[in-house]
């Protein structure tokens, strides 16, 4: 089955499939094949210790360690604080999960330049595969989405196609919310040396700053 994305206005429906979940690394590639020169990209959790290895950039920010369910209102800030600039944050469902109230939260503020893409695979990756609260249930992460107000939804568990099909998600009123079906990593594939916050205020913040003065 194809992937799908919903626009308010749309009738595509997000109903998953059963076909097989995508691979975390590769799923990655293609985000990071869309992403614009001057989007910050922020993750955190599984996908903190995968990015860095597939994409290097200024606009990068790992926000680890201890940080579970932080990683979107970070990025909401971030993308409050300039609405010129489009914000993607990877974060994981457990990590959504235990922030919830970060949909809501977006919404609300009215931000239209931020993308949300959840890697769900049921489990709590980093902390030794324990099943999430979801896993099994009925719950779905685009309904919870587009109930809280989200513009466009996006639902994906096949990679072929991904890269345009999310391009164009990402040509689309934002916010954006998209649920990627993927599957458990490979305990090698979680190894990752820790990066400096501290380091990476400095460069994300120097990075802002000449792009504004090039503008």
């Amino acid at each position: 089955m194809p992937n799908e994305w919903l626009a308010m206005n749309g009738k595509k429906s997000d109903a998953p499939s059963n076909s097989n979940r995508m691979g975390v690394v590769e799923t990655l590639r293609v985000l990071a094949s869309v992403r614009s020169d001057t989007d910050v990209v922020i993750t955190n959790q599984g996908s903190s210790r995968i990015w860095p290895k597939i994409s290097r950039s200024d606009l990068d920010f790992h926000y680890n360690p201890s940080t579970m369910g932080g990683a979107i209102p970070l990025a909401l800030g971030m993308a409050l604080a300039d609405s010129s600039r489009e914000c993607l944050v990877v974060t994981g469902d457990g990590s959504l999960l235990m922030s919830l109230g970060s949909l809501v939260s977006v919404v609300a503020a009215g931000v239209r330049n931020l993308t949300v893409c959840v890697l769900d695979n049921g489990l709590y990756e980093v902390t030794g595969g324990q099943k999430t609260p979801a896993f099994g249930t009925p719950l779905n992460y685009c309904d919870l989405a587009r109930a809280t107000g989200f513009s466009t939804v996006l639902s994906a568990d096949c990679i072929n196609g991904l890269q345009s099909e999310f391009q164009e998600f990402l040509n689309q009123p934002g916010p954006r919310f998209a649920s990627l079906a993927v599957d458990q990593v490979l305990p090698n594939e979680l190894e990752a040396m820790p990066l400096s916050l501290v380091d990476q205020v400095k460069r994300v913040s120097s990075a802002l700053a000449r792009q504004t003065e090039d503008r």
